[in-house]
This record gives structure tokens, C-alpha cells and sequence, in this order.
């Protein structure tokens, strides 16, 4: 008798078929849905790209990482901007965005999340040529939740990626802190140290319960200065509840230590989601556009 025949192993997801793209009115191009990751035991990763109108060279790429406390959203989610009005705007500079998906908190707990948004950066960088973008010249954005993963990836050195460093990198009311979210004034109502807390939830366990992991989880904690030349963009409203203003001071100090490229802008009155502040919703986005304009093209 012969041995149990082997079973084909799948086919890796950088080999899979890329969707056809949708041509809109103005030339641009839409792929949607497309896998960029399969973890063991969960759902296919998906990202959409939207390309702008094709030109003579092939466009930078940015990244966008939706927020939801680790927990909820996908990659069709912006708080209240709608994610077609910041494609559009970049579409008009030049710049392509891959809106991604990770795991949620309640898939899988860190470093999970961020090392699905490291899967992305190595998935478009691997499928440039095919999917017509250049990779070299790459962005990362995402707010609240979405902007501490955005963070993540870019102060630290992926093992796995023998690419460029990022290039620029905007992050909207991005917790940078977790062990002192609670303290600055912000944070889950429930506290950091509740089983349900969003923190908690995402480190799955207490946020004091492991201090390695909770640093491991924390940009401000360990900006590597081998991770540059990156340039960063840190927007923050100076009414928010949520994650106090205080944890963008943290990460700028971090990132003025290392020697890391970074500018900072806050808004008075403006709570999370720029709510209570429509002018701040809407200068945010001019200078998320305008900075990553600057730095990739």
C-alpha cells in the first residue's frame, strides 16, 4: 500500500488572480476586493485600490488604515469624511490608495493588526508592475485606530520587507501610548484594565497586566531611528475625549528624538472625528492631501 497521497498546498496569495478593474468618468480605475493576505484561520484580506487616470508614469501609492478601536470598520470606513471625497482629492494630486483591511480584536490580538497592514505594504510592493503603482514611493494614513497601526508600521523595520522605509505618514487622533491613553485623559470609558476595553481587547489582556506587550503595541515606545527617512504628519483635535491631545505630544517627542521628520497640527474644540469642528474635518484633509502630495510626488 502507498502512503496518504499529499494534498495540494493553495496556491499563495500573491499568486491570485487580480480582479479586472472598473473604469469611472474620469479614467481613473477601480480594483475591488482585492487579497492581499490569508492568515491561518481567518478570513482573506482584502484591499480596494483606486487608481487615478493612467499618465506617464505609474502613480505613488498610499495606504489607508480605517480606525474602529481595533474592533469594528473595514476599509470602506472614515469616520465622517467619506472615503470617495479623500480618493477623489488624491486622485486629482497624482496618488493611488489602497484602503486596507485588517483582523479585528475580535479575530486575532496583537501584533495581528499590524502585521496585516505590513502584509499589504509587501503584497503592492511585490504586484507594483500589475496592479500600476509605484511602490517605492509609498504613504501610509489612518485615523484614530487606523493611524496608531499607520504608526506602527512605519517606526519600526519590517523583517519581512526588503523595500524602501515608507515615505511620509499622516495619522489622525492616533492613540500612540497605551499605557498612559487612560491617564492623558482619554481612553475607553470602561478603562484600560476592563476585560472589554478596546485596549484591552486588542492586546488581549489587561493593559497593565503585560508591560512589554503593551510598549510592544505603543509607536511612541520604540521609534527605531534605523526606520527613517520617513516624514510625518500628526493631526489632532485639542477636544478629544477619546484619545487625549496628549499622546500626539508623545509621539512627536519620540520621533524629535530619534531625528524623524515630523509636523504637528491641533484644533481647538475639535473632539474625535473632528466632531464639534467642521473646519478642522475639512482643513485636516486639505493638509493630509497637500503633505502627502509634497512627499510622494
Amino acid at each position: 500500500m502507498t502512503g496518504r497521497p499529499e494534498l495540494p498546498r493553495p496556491p499563495d496569495v500573491l499568486d491570485w488572480a487580480l480582479p479586472a478593474p472598473v473604469l469611472d468618468d474620469g479614467g481613473g480605475r477601480f480594483l475591488g476586493g482585492v487579497p492581499f493576505a490569508a492568515p491561518p484561520g481567518c478570513r482573506p484580506l482584502e484591499l480596494d485600490l483606486h487608481l487615478p487616470a493612467p499618465g506617464a508614469v505609474p502613480p505613488p501609492v498610499v495606504v489607508f488604515v480605517h480606525g474602529g478601536g481595533w474592533a469594528t470598520g473595514d476599509r470602506r470606513w472614515l469616520g465622517p469624511t467619506p472615503l470617495a471625497h479623500l480618493v477623489g482629492d488624491l486622485a486629482r494630486a497624482g496618488l493611488a490608495v489602497a484602503a486596507v483591511d485588517h483582523r479585528l480584536s475580535s479575530e486575532a490580538t496583537w501584533p495581528a493588526p499590524r502585521d496585516d497592514v505590513r502584509a499589504a505594504v509587501r503584497f503592492l510592493r511585490a504586484r507594483a508592475d500589475e496592479l500600476g503603482v509605484d511602490a517605492s514611493r509609498l504613504g501610509l494614513w489612518g485615523e484614530s485606530a487606523g493611524g496608531h497601526l499607520a504608526l506602527a508600521v512605519a517606526v519600526e523595520v519590517d523583517p519581512l520587507d526588503t523595500g524602501p522605509r515608507p515615505t511620509a505618514v499622516v495619522a489622525w487622533y492616533a492613540p500612540t501610548d497605551l499605557a498612559t491613553v487612560a491617564s492623558d485623559g482619554g481612553g475607553d470609558p470602561e478603562g484600560p484594565d476592563a476585560a472589554g476595553s478596546r485596549e484591552a481587547r486588542l492586546l488581549g489582556r489587561p493593559v497593565s497586566a503585560d508591560p512589554d506587550l503593551t510598549a510592544d503595541a505603543s509607536p511612541a515606545r520604540h521609534v527605531d531611528p534605523a526606520a527613517g527617512p520617513t516624514r510625518f504628519l500628526l493631526l489632532h483635535g485639542e477636544a478629544d475625549r477619546f484619545v487625549s491631545v496628549r499622546q500626539v505630544a508623545r509621539m512627536e517627542q519620540a520621533l524629535v528624538t530619534a531625528g524623524a521628520p515630523v509636523r504637528v497640527r491641533t484644533w481647538p474644540g475639535a473632539d474625535h472625528l473632528w466632531v464639534g469642528s467642521p473646519a478642522a474635518a475639512a482643513e485636516a484633509l486639505t493638509e493630509t492631501v497637500q503633505f502627502l502630495r509634497e512627499h510622494l510626488t
